[in-house]
């Protein structure tokens, strides 16, 4: 069997171990499980009361989603003498320009914000180790048996020393005895950073993940109503079974399937969470309303611990979703309230220990004398599709929210749109009035005198209109009566609107596109300032991004590996870190730091301190670019300066022609005022360093250090 199903069955298998309390699946026939009614009674409980609870925040998401669409409420009521209806979607460009901010600041580099590193005292895996790569120093660097000086070792016994070096064992069992914790002593020792190499090989592997899970797509989509609503909503890992494409030798269709972990968005319009809570850490349980179809519940047969008949039982009842007033009203007020759905509530969360008993549920020993356990189970008709043990170690229920502005009395936060809840109005109000005005200035009220006028005629009025008067009627027949044009006036007062909805948003136009910026905004450094201080605003919200979205779900990936997955190379005392902030405030800080720390260490005496590959790598990351795409390797750049040193011996830079009117440099040194070009140092030579001692990489250094040992 290949890796890429054992890797599946390995998950597999934890995972079935981890959800080992379980119930099984009814009998066929049956329509009611003993203790099926308390389970359901009490997830339906504890649902009805978180959506009872938030019936005032779906007031505000509906206002705002109305406002977002240009879409007036009931609570707008016309006069009789208001022609206009007009609706300015001013609530609709900002909240587009907030959440391309987001995602411009989270996906500038094409990667998932999340880097893994390994803490400042690694437990379970060595942080540094280094060997002699110079036989004689090693000879004379090599300790007595008899002394203490053994307990320099990195353990007692080649398994304990493999444990600890993790991805770093098959390379290095050779040369075990030899190696010591720490930095190297001498210039020909080799440093080697076990600790490091695990951190970025689970950084890669949690990449992976949520690439192959669409993370970045659903963490837009979560951003998006995060701007809008104000709440956006993550939930993983879950794991599923993933379908390849795959043909054998003969041409027949023959999908591979693999288990892993994976992230989805949720629309907060769906999520129900404990209403006696804050955040998601206070929360004693959530529940996930699914609106699904027919075959969307089938194939929920193919996930674990999903009960087959339960399943059967719950679609021969027939379709149970009902709309929500506030699907109703975002499906343009639409009078339908029922759908050929299926509602199936997911529910995370406490339950008492007597039910889940009573349920047929085989409680672990040690969990026994316990109140309440965590558990997950989804309802549907009546019927529990699924009732499980929490898998996760430590448990935690796997749904992540993150406010746009933190409401610090409530679980859900203010979005954009709420906040100019008030200056949309106004400035839909002061628009109409201009609307209308200029519809009244622009035309005449005319007054007729019917007894100048023939009886009979018709008093449309157009163009080249002809009026037969009464033979010798005296005076005017037709009077014509102009209002004045006060339209400037309301447009006075909406420009003073949307300038109150950029301070009450922090969101400035010019920020997203607005011309005719005044004052300090008619220059480049004074734009420049503007948007650094319009970023200040963007910054609380990423940091709300990183602090109750992207960490705590990458740790959650984190913990998933380290509970499931038993490969050793990727196991170690970790912290996960997550780098939306550090990517919209830094990057160019870092940059400018970065380059300015090259000019110094470019000089031969300071050049042999730096190392030059780490500091090229970390320049073009700060660039927003790959730096394995873009850097070489220091056995590369070693290729590539020998044959660009042989190139410029072959082809010499031919010498400026000379004006002999132009002012000379002195001679002997760089030209008056200006800085001498010196030498580029070539890698082997003085001057250059790449940090390893006698130059190559570590598989050059291993395969020299290993051929001097069997010599001797």
């Amino acid at each position: 069997m290949d890796k890429f199903n054992d890797d599946s069955l390995e998950i597999e298998s934890n995972m079935e171990q981890a959800e080992s309390s379980f119930i099984e699946d009814v009998g066929k026939g049956e329509t009611v499980d003993a203790g099926v009614g308390q389970v359901v009674s009490l997830i339906k409980k504890q649902f009805s009361k978180a959506r009872q609870a938030r019936k005032s925040d779906e007031e505000r998401w509906v206002r705002a989603y109305r406002n977002y669409r240009g879409l007036y409420g009931p609570d707008v009521a016309f006069t009789s003498t208001e022609k206009s209806r007009v609706f300015v979607k001013v609530t609709k460009t900002k909240v587009l320009a907030a959440y391309g901010q987001l995602v411009e600041v989270l996906f500038g580099n094409n990667k998932f914000p999340i880097t893994i590193d390994p803490t400042s005292s690694p437990k379970g895996i060595a942080e540094a180790v280094h060997f002699e790569t110079n036989p004689e120093m090693q000879k004379a660097k090599k300790p007595d048996l008899s002394t203490e000086d053994t307990k320099l070792l990195p353990g007692e016994t080649i398994i304990d020393l493999q444990e600890r070096l993790g991805a770093m064992k098959g390379k290095l069992d050779p040369v075990s005895e030899h190696l010591e914790e720490g930095e190297g002593r001498t210039p020909t020792e080799l440093t080697l950073y076990p600790a490091a190499q695990a951190a970025k090989k689970m950084e890669k592997k949690i990449h992976d993940q949520l690439e192959e899970s669409g993370a970045s797509k659903k963490l837009r989509t979560a951003a998006f109503e995060c701007s809008l609503l104000g709440t956006g909503i993550m939930k993983g890992p879950f794991a599923v079974d993933k379908e390849y494409p795959n043909w054998d030798d003969k041409g027949v269709y023959k999908p591979r399937t693999k288990t892993m972990p994976q992230c989805d968005s949720v629309s907060v319009w769906n999520f129900y969470p404990d209403p006696d809570s804050n955040n998601m850490d206070e929360a004693e349980y959530v529940v996930e309303r699914h609106k699904m179809s027919r075959s969307q519940i089938r194939s929920l047969k193919k996930r674990p611990f999903f009960r087959s008949n339960a399943i059967d039982i719950a679609l021969t009842q027939g379709e149970s979703y009902t709309k929500e007033w506030w699907e109703q009203v975002m499906d343009d007020d639409s009078q339908e309230t029922r759908s050929e759905r299926y509602e199936v509530l997911e529910f995370w969360g406490y339950v008492d220990t007597d039910i889940l008993v009573e349920f047929g549920v085989d409680i672990p020993k040690e969990l026994k004398s316990s109140d309440q356990l965590n558990v997950n189970v989804w309802v549907c008709n009546n019927q529990v599709l699924r009732l499980v043990m929490n898998p996760f170690n430590p448990q935690i229920i796997p749904y992540y929210a993150v406010p746009y502005e933190v409401n610090p009395y409530s679980f859900f936060g203010v979005g954009l749109a709420e906040n100019m809840d008030d200056t949309q109005t106004l400035m839909n109000g002061f628009m109409r009035m201009a609307v209308d005005n200029a519809a009244l200035s622009g035309n005449l009220i005319l007054e007729v005198d019917e007894n100048n006028l023939t009886p009979g005629q018709n008093l449309d009025i157009f163009p080249g209109k002809v009026f037969r008067r009464s033979g010798g009627a005296p005076g005017q027949a037709i009077f014509g009566t102009s209002f004045p044009n006060v339209s400037n006036e309301n447009m006075q007062m909406f420009d003073k609107a949307r300038q109150l909805s950029d301070e009450s948003t922090g969101l400035p136009s010019f920020a997203h596109g607005q011309t005719g910026v005044s004052g300090v905004g008619r220059t480049a450094s004074g734009i420049s300032m503007l948007m650094s201080a319009a970023n200040g605003s963007v910054r609380t919200v990423i940091k709300n991004v990183d602090d109750y979205l992207l960490g705590p779900l990458g740790k959650a990936f984190f913990s998933f590996n380290m509970q499931f997955d038993y490969d050793p190379e990727i196991k170690g005392d970790l912290e996960v870190k997550a780098m939306g902030t550090s990517s919209l405030m830094a990057n160019e800080v870092r940059s400018q730091r970065l380059m300015q720390f090259l000019q110094v260490v470019q000089g031969p005496t300071t050049a042999p301190f730096a190392k030059m590959e780490y500091i090229i790598r970390e320049i073009s990351d700060s660039m927003d670019l790959d730096p394995d795409k873009t850097t070489n390797s220091m056995s590369e750049a070693a290729i590539q300066a020998e044959i660009l040193k042989k190139f410029q011996e072959k082809n010499p830079p031919e010498a400026p022609a000379v004006d002999p009117k132009a002012p000379q440099a002195p001679t002997g040194g760089a030209p008056a005022g200006g800085i001498g070009t010196g030498s580029v140092p070539i890698p082997g030579e003085q001057g250059f360093s790449a940090n390893t001692g006698e130059g190559g990489g570590l598989e050059s250094q291993l395969a020299s250090y290993l051929g001097n040992a069997s010599g001797q």
